[in-house]
């Protein structure tokens, strides 16, 4: 199966060279392609992905959501991967969440950032954020996940169709996961390791924090 590792960037040129080397290391052997979706960088890293052999695939549309639905209608790939550019996901675990699709049939596969996190790699406000918004969307949609933000999946590509993705924002990670769930897809959540970002946080705590929170209810009460 070919894989597609979907990237969103803006001013990303101190670590996505790293990144997609980190990818190229873990899926050598296997076919895939990385797709960078780049919302209008103004610094290196357009050139630092096609150096590195990436596709650079243009989103001058602002937004999360935006650039994941862009990469996704773009990937060619039977299998899906996605992470940030910031160096925080672990790529070296995208063959094992593959194989998990491969073998055990899963069309779903969620990662827990915040069950082994080390200490420091995370604020207290921000814990608490995820907090906040995880018992929030696990109450209103009555499901259990133990991470409702984290940004690295890895699904089947057929699974799209499933989903009513309404969010071209930051929601877009909790709300992927609510549709996964709630179609009754074959699905499971994976504590992974969360690393220090590198770069400047493209997240703003409390602004993105009350948008992801006011959209699980504009979700759950159908106004979105």
């Amino acid at each position: 199966m070919k894989i597609s590792v979907v990237i969103p960037t803006m001013n990303e040129e101190e670590s996505i060279g790293e990144v997609l080397d980190e990818v190229k290391k873990a899926l050598t052997g296997r076919e895939y392609d990385m797709l960078i979706v780049d919302t209008k960088s103004t610094d290196k890293t357009r050139d630092i992905a096609l150096a590195k052999g990436a596709k650079v695939i243009d989103e001058p549309r602002r937004g999360y959501g935006r650039a994941y639905k862009t990469g996704f209608d773009k990937a060619d790939g039977d299998i899906i991967a996605t992470l940030d550019a910031d160096c925080t996901y672990p790529a070296n675990k995208i063959p094992e969440l593959v194989d998990m699709i491969e073998n055990e049939h899963y069309e779903f596969i969620t990662t827990d950032r915040l069950s082994n996190i080390s200490p420091g790699v995370m604020g207290a406000v921000h814990k608490f954020g995820n907090w906040v918004l995880k018992t929030t969307a696990n109450i209103l949609f009555n499901i259990r996940l133990k991470d409702s933000q984290s940004g690295m999946w890895v699904f089947r590509k057929g699974a799209l169709r499933h989903l009513h993705l309404t969010s071209d924002g930051m929601p877009l990670s909790e709300e992927i996961k609510i549709e996964a769930i709630k179609k009754d897809l074959h699905f499971i959540e994976v504590p992974i390791d969360y690393r220090p970002r590198k770069g400047d946080a493209k997240i703003q705590s409390w602004g993105d924090g009350w948008k992801n929170f006011s959209f699980l209810f504009k979700k759950r009460f159908g106004m979105v």
